[in-house]
């Protein structure tokens, strides 16, 4: 739904079937629901169903009916959508690999000195909502 690379494996009782998204991938017909199982290539997953629905065709003024006759004939008369878009999960801003402990010490460190500095009354509770504002968005 975002556009983010990735794969998926849809499924139905006819078959399963393996490709990258975003893509084409046709399936087989089939009077169950085709599940998706995806995976961005950022690691996050979507998983669900969309069902078939049934085009009836007319053959000779014979109407086809899904009455469980074979599964051969009625599939045939049976489609998933187009196009189909699975929701995933907004993308998380990873925490920089650049940011070293050293570096998350030193946050603690001021927020601390900071924390202290508010317990002695010697800055108010908006200078201290302030500070740590500054200190955090570093």
């Amino acid at each position: 739904s975002d556009g983010s690379d990735g794969t998926c494996t849809f499924t139905n009782k006819r078959g399963g079937w393996t490709g990258n998204v975003p893509g084409t991938i046709s399936v087989r017909r089939s009077d169950d629901s085709l599940r998706y199982n995806c995976k961005t290539d950022d690691g996050r997953t979507a998983t669900g169903a969309t069902v078939s629905t049934y085009g009836s065709k007319h053959l000779a003024s014979v109407v086809f009916l899904d009455l469980g006759i074979t599964d051969a004939i009625t599939d045939k008369h049976r489609s998933y959508a187009a196009s189909l878009t699975i929701p995933v999960k907004k993308r998380t801003t990873p925490v920089s690999k650049e940011v070293s402990s050293n570096a998350m010490s030193d946050t603690y460190d001021d927020l601390k000195k900071l924390n202290d500095l508010k317990e002695q009354n010697i800055i108010t509770q908006e200078e201290f909502d302030a500070e740590k504002k500054k200190i955090l968005n570093k």
